[in-house]
């Protein structure tokens, strides 16, 4: 089904680590506005869609957005690799460290993990319309 050569389309390479804009990033990962949530918005809207054109839309942008979880999380990790603890609490990352070392881990800046409860599939394409393109202008 899939074809996967194992390399970023947009090759992420960060050279200097930074624990507190790793933070940041996170959010971008599995916030409430974040590539998680966007990926299985459209791929759960796509189901209740008639149009066979619209479906497959919302597949390729599902499928699209799950390459954006990839170079987020490649990101995060390269922008945490190789600290000592003391440098990543130094730079406010401790906490999330503490449960989840250098895992990625879906969650927003703040620290709230990611939940289905961010996103909606009414079934009606205008509504999943609108909250698609609200979820879209609200990303970073």
């Amino acid at each position: 089904m899939w074809t996967y050569d194992r390399t970023l389309e947009y090759p992420v390479n960060i050279t200097k680590p930074n624990a507190k804009l790793a933070k940041v990033i996170i959010s971008q990962f599995g916030g409430p506005n974040g590539e998680l949530g966007a990926s299985q918005r459209y791929l759960s809207q796509r189901y209740s869609n008639n149009d066979k054109r619209v479906c497959g839309i919302l597949t390729d942008i599902g499928t699209e957005e799950l390459n954006h979880c990839e170079m987020i999380c490649a990101i995060v990790h390269q922008l945490t690799r190789n600290l000592t603890a003391d440098e990543l609490q130094a730079q406010g990352f401790s906490e999330y460290y503490i449960d989840h070392t250098v895992g990625l881990w879906p969650q927003s800046a703040g620290g709230v993990p990611f939940s289905a409860a961010e996103f909606q599939s009414t079934g009606d394409p205008v509504t999943d319309l609108t909250e698609d393109m609200a979820a879209d202008g609200a990303a970073l």
